[in-house]
C-alpha cells in the first residue's frame, strides 16, 4: 500500500487531493502519514479521521488545543507550528503534496527533497524563491518532483519521449484573472472583493488575487525556467480566457503540442498521484463542439507588469527570485489590508528588487535554505516600507 502525505490539505488544491484520495478508496488504497493544515483545524481533523492520518499538524500554534480536541479518540498525533511541519514532512511516505501557499511552503518541501522522497510540487514559490537550491537537493537525493501547477505538469505531459533541444519554445496559458477585460483606468479603483473572483477557476483568495494582477503567472515563469531549464527567451505567456489549453509544447520543425483539459485541479494532482501511471479521473471530458471556439490573445504588461519582473528575475539570477516571491507577498498583503492600491503591488515589488540589489550578494544563488530565508525577510522588510511611504 503507498504511502501519501498531504501539506497544506485544507487549500483548494489540498481539498481536491483528499476528494481524490477518498474516491480511489481512502483509507483502504493509501496509508495517509501527515496532513498539515492552518487555520481551519476543524476541517484538518475531519480529513485525517477519514483518512486515518498517523499525525495531523497546524501551522499555527495557538490552535493546537482546539485540533487535539476535535482529534480525541482518534489516536491521531496533533502537532503545531512550521518546525512540526517540517518535521511531519520528513517522515517516509512514497509521495508527498507540496500545497502550501507562499514561502512557508519551501522549508517542509526540503525536508521531503532531503529524504529523497517523491515530491508533488504545487508550491510554486519553492521554484521561484530556490530554484537551483530545489533542484540540486532533488539530483543529490535521487528524489522526484513532478509538477502540480496545471501549467508545469502539462508541459511535463508534453514534453515525454521529446528531445528539449529539439523544443522552440514554451507557451503557457493565462485566463486573465478577474480583470482581464476592465478598463485599465478602472484598475486602481480595484476592490479585494473584486479581485478575490475567479471567472473559471475555484481558488483560495490569494492566488485569485495573484491571478488578477498576473503574479501567478509570473511565478510560473520563472517556475518553467527552473525546472525545465528553458530559457527565458523561448517561454511565451498568451491569455486565453477559457482556460482549456494550459499550456503548449512548440518544436523547431514548425509543430506544437498543447495540452487540453477542463479547468479541474484534479487532473494535475491525479496525473501526479498516480504516475508514470494514467488512472481513471472525476474530471469531465472535453466537448469541444459545445465550447465552440478557443480564444488567445498577447498579455499587455501596461496591465500586467508583473510578467517583465518575471524577466528581469530570470535574467538577474542569484537572490531575485527570492526577493520577488518574498516582496509579491508582502504587497499582497498589504493590499488585502487596504494599505496599498491593486495597481501598486508591481511597483513596490519592482522597488524592493531594485534596492536589493544593491545589497551584497545579490548576484549569487542562496546555497542553502538560511540564506534564502535571510532574502525573504530582507524583500519583506523592503516592500513594507513602500506601503508605508505610500
Amino acid at each position: 500500500m503507498r504511502s501519501v502525505s498531504v501539506l497544506g490539505a485544507t487549500g483548494s488544491i489540498g481539498e481536491s487531493a483528499f476528494d481524490l484520495l477518498m474516491r480511489a478508496g481512502g483509507p483502504g488504497a493509501y496509508r495517509t502519514v501527515a496532513l498539515t493544515g492552518a487555520a481551519n483545524v476543524a476541517r484538518l481533523a475531519q480529513m485525517a479521521i477519514a483518512l486515518r492520518a498517523e499525525i495531523a499538524v497546524t501551522a499555527l500554534p495557538e490552535k493546537l488545543p482546539e485540533l487535539r480536541a476535535a482529534l480525541a479518540g482518534s489516536g491521531i498525533e496533533a502537532a503545531a507550528g512550521p518546525e512540526a511541519i517540517a518535521e511531519a514532512a520528513s517522515r517516509p511516505a512514497d509521495w508527498t503534496l507540496s500545497a502550501i501557499i507562499g514561502a512557508a511552503g519551501l522549508p517542509p518541501g526540503v525536508e521531503v527533497l532531503k529524504r529523497g522522497g517523491t515530491l508533488a510540487l504545487a508550491n510554486k514559490e519553492s521554484l521561484v524563491a530556490a530554484g537551483r537550491l530545489v533542484m540540486g537537493l532533488a539530483q543529490a537525493n535521487r528524489a522526484t518532483i513532478l509538477p502540480v501547477d496545471s501549467e508545469h505538469s502539462a508541459i511535463f505531459q508534453s514534453l515525454q519521449a521529446e528531445n528539449l533541444e529539439c523544443v522552440e519554445a514554451v507557451t503557457i496559458t493565462a485566463s486573465g484573472g478577474a480583470f482581464r477585460d476592465w478598463p485599465l483606468e478602472r484598475l486602481a479603483r480595484a476592490t479585494v472583493a473584486e479581485a478575490s473572483s475567479h471567472p473559471n477557476w475555484a481558488m483560495g483568495q490569494r492566488i485569485t488575487i495573484d491571478s488578477a494582477s498576473m503574479f501567478n503567472k509570473a511565478l510560473e515563469v520563472i517556475e518553467t525556467h527552473e525546472f525545465f531549464g528553458i530559457d527565458v527567451n523561448r517561454i511565451r505567456v498568451l491569455v486565453h480566457p477559457q482556460s482549456i489549453i494550459h499550456a503548449m509544447v512548440s518544436h523547431r520543425d514548425g509543430g506544437s503540442i498543447a495540452h487540453l483539459g477542463a479547468p479541474d485541479m484534479r487532473h494535475a494532482i491525479g496525473y501526479a498521484l498516480n504516475w508514470p501511471q494514467r488512472q481513471p479521473l472525476p474530471v469531465p471530458a472535453l466537448d469541444l463542439a459545445a465550447l465552440g471556439s478557443l480564444t488567445f490573445f498577447a498579455p499587455d504588461e501596461i496591465r500586467w507588469p508583473a510578467l517583465r519582473l518575471a524577466r528581469d528575475v530570470i535574467l538577474a539570477g542569484g537572490a531575485a527570485g527570492a526577493v520577488l516571491n518574498a516582496a509579491k507577498e508582502q504587497a499582497l498583503d498589504d493590499f488585502i489590508a487596504g494599505r496599498i492600491g491593486f495597481m501598486d503591488m508591481a511597483p513596490a515589488v519592482e522597488r524592493a528588487l531594485t534596492d536589493a540589489s544593491r545589497e551584497e550578494g545579490f548576484g549569487q544563488s542562496p546555497a542553502d535554505l538560511a540564506t534564502v530565508l535571510e532574502w525573504d525577510g530582507l524583500a519583506r522588510r523592503l516592500a513594507a516600507s513602500k506601503a508605508g511611504a505610500a
